[in-house]
């Protein structure tokens, strides 16, 4: 017990004379209460006593709670974008099966042991959209972003492919966003990821739906499924 809270102590010593590590410290104790018990249920002294810092550092770095969930909600849709980069990132590879590697990602987060498959810009729009509009932009923002780069990844597919279908990619993106955003609500409240890839599953199959016959499988491929792994969320 003694040495833990020797290291406890060293820790914040060493955080005191690096703010950087110090906000990234704190920043990192609000993103893993937000996924633990929401941003409503947590604490401006939880998220010291987590980060192992003084409440005078909170107040050093954030004005407010809402300021460090303003943060947490950034580091979340940073750490997100740069994970769903990994699906796009070879210049060469067919669009459709990027967006594979999409789905792969997000099936990905599904699988950590002990461990809820949830999201904190999914978390901060259900708790704060209708009660604080700044935290409510500042999720809307990353929602857009998602759906953006993932629109971009269909309109690609479309160009490629020239499906005799019309749609509209972004629309799509966004269909499958609130699939995405939707299954993790309702799973968690079951108690059932499994509930999610089935609804990924499900999703994947709809969007392929729109290609031509022949390059379906290129979204479809079981290859795309487990070709990435996905980390879990360690701020």
């Amino acid at each position: 017990m003694k040495s833990n809270r020797k290291a406890n102590t060293k820790a914040t010593r060493t955080r005191s004379r690096n703010p950087e590590a110090t906000r990234a410290a704190l920043v990192g104790a609000a993103v893993e209460l937000i996924l633990r018990q929401g941003f409503a249920a947590t604490s401006v002294g939880q998220i010291c006593d987590e980060a192992g810092v003084t409440k005078g550092s909170f107040f050093h770095h954030f004005d407010s709670k809402d300021a460090i969930g303003r943060a947490a909600i950034e580091w979340w849709g940073d750490f997100g974008t740069n994970l769903y980069a990994e699906a796009w990132k070879d210049a060469e590879r067919d669009p459709l099966e990027k967006i594979g590697r999409l789905f792969a990602i997000m099936e990905g987060f599904t699988e950590h042991e002990n461990r809820v498959c949830t999201c904190v810009v999914g978390i901060m729009s259900q708790e704060t959209a209708q009660s604080n509009d700044e935290l409510r932009q500042f999720a809307c923002r990353e929602l857009e972003r998602w759906s953006e780069n993932v629109g971009a990844l269909i309109a690609s597919a479309k160009e490629r492919h020239c499906p005799e279908a019309t749609f509209d990619p972004v629309a799509l993106a966004w269909h499958l966003n609130a699939l995405w955003q939707g299954s993790m609500l309702i799973a968690k409240t079951l108690q059932d990821p499994s509930l999610i890839r089935r609804n990924l599953s499900l999703g994947r199959e709809w969007l392929a739906g729109f290609f031509p016959d022949d390059v379906r499988s290129r979204l479809l491929s079981s290859s795309n499924l487990n070709s990435i792994q996905t980390p879990s969320p360690n701020p």
